[in-house]
């Protein structure tokens, strides 16, 4: 037995300890035994105060221990340390009186290389990647005025009551509807996977009578360890994300922490809060918005009205007084009449003289006219006169018809036997066709 187990054993059996003496007495026992150590180890749980000190613990798979840095040997780090990093510290073991926590004071901390877990991550990260899960082209804008926003998270996560207090406070008419899910543990995946296909059925279903509107939807979670957001990192979880219908927002964790999830949202969100703040623009933006849309038309309505106005201005001093401008019209219109009446005077004696002109050669023309037309009938009068077959009848000549009355031109038209009547001067005879004599 050595001499610290040796009086470590004589003490605790000869007296009884108050719990800080205890504490105090390991915390040197410590101190003489194992100060300063240095320990290899996967970081988890990584968080930094706001006075400068830092708080996490290293693990393996056997183990793990609680560990604080403060802030004198956190400003001289070289890098900013992460969850799944697999570190070497180097520090003092010592006993945390008021919780009695068994931790080590980390005096200096680098880079052993990195952890099993991050390795894991950064695998599956290159490998979706790779797939296109997280190209840009397929991502989706926001809804500008959601209808309804679904929202998958576990029922007792603080993250559901700041995303509900921010979704009431800034758009209280947009229903939401929370389907509830593990966010942590070896079953989180499968329920997260089974929630995200709960709204992705009823979002495909939009219109339909009875149906929710779902128009985005937001995964979130709050803050933790890398083992605590593990889940959030499942293959299975990634491919479900990238399959949904409408627009999804991955707000898990705080600023610093990044998961496949949110590689594979639509887009991602520092916080819950703020995932909940991206969906919702508040009411009174949108009434400023419209009051300010409102000021502008105004200005330009006033504007164009005073244009307007301007050139109304210069197209009146263009028109002088209307008493002016009306007397200048009616000289105008004077004038006018006076070369009117002028122009129709000339014109009527220039009509008249042609009409006197006109009277004067038709007189003439007229009589030459008569002349030519009686003389012309004259010559007629002769002519039909020697035509008149009443003067050949009375040169000795006769005219032949038959019975019917058809004058007889030819002998052949007057067989012997024929009863015909002969035309005279002064009158007709009847006579009958003969057989001719011979002389």
């Amino acid at each position: 037995m050595s001499f610290f187990d040796h009086t470590a054993a004589v003490t605790a059996g000869s007296r009884v300890w108050e719990v800080g003496a205890l504490c105090r007495a390991i915390a040197d026992s410590l101190e003489a035994r194992f100060n300063p150590v240095s320990v290899r180890g996967e970081i988890t749980g990584f968080s930094r105060a706001g006075s400068g000190h830092c708080y996490f613990n290293i693990k393996d798979a056997a183990g793990q221990l609680r560990c604080a840095m403060f802030r004198r040997a956190a400003m001289a780090l070289d890098f900013m340390p992460r969850d799944g990093e697999l570190v070497e510290v180097r520090g003092k073991l010592g006993v945390y009186e008021q919780r009695g926590d068994l931790q080590l004071i980390v005096d200096s901390l680098q880079r052993a290389g990195q952890g099993a877990w991050f390795e894991q991550f950064l695998r599956l990260k290159a490998q979706l990647e790779a797939e296109g899960l997280f190209d840009a082209q397929r991502k989706r804008a926001l809804p500008v005025m959601p209808k309804g926003i679904g929202v998958v998270t576990s029922l007792g996560a603080a993250a559901l009551h700041d995303v509900a207090t921010a979704l009431r406070r800034r758009v209280p008419h947009i229903p939401v509807l929370i389907v509830p899910s593990l966010v942590q543990g070896a079953e989180a995946p499968a329920s997260i996977v089974q929630a995200l296909q709960q709204l992705y059925a009823l979002a495909q279903r939009k219109g339909e009578p009875g149906v929710p509107d779902i128009d985005v939807i937001l995964l979130v979670r709050g803050g933790g360890s890398m083992e605590d957001l593990w889940a959030f990192n499942d293959e299975q979880v990634a491919r479900t994300i990238v399959q949904s219908p409408v627009p999804l927002i991955s707000g898990v964790g705080h600023e610093t922490d990044f998961t496949i999830a949110d590689f594979c949202a639509d887009l991602r969100a520092p916080t819950p809060t703020a995932a909940a703040e991206l969906v919702a623009q508040p009411r009174q933006a949108w009434l400023d918005g419209l009051d300010l849309l409102q000021e502008r038309m105004q200005s330009a309505l006033l504007r164009q009205l005073d244009r307007h106005a301007q050139r109304l201005d210069v197209a009146a001093q263009r028109l002088g007084r209307p008493s002016q401008k009306l007397a200048q019209q009616r000289l105008q219109l004077s004038k006018l009449g006076q070369r009117t009446r002028h122009g129709l005077l000339m014109k009527v004696q220039q009509q008249g003289q042609t009409y006197q002109a006109l009277e004067g050669d038709l007189k003439q023309k007229t009589m030459r006219r008569l002349e030519r037309s009686r003389e012309w009938l004259q010559q007629l009068s002769v002519r039909m006169e020697l035509l008149n077959p009443q003067r050949v009848l009375e040169r000795g000549y006769s005219v032949l018809t038959t019975q019917e009355g058809k004058v007889v031109a030819s002998v052949d038209q007057a067989p012997v036997g024929t009863p015909l009547k002969a035309m005279v001067a002064d009158g007709s005879l009847d006579v009958t066709v003969t057989q001719p004599k011979l002389l």
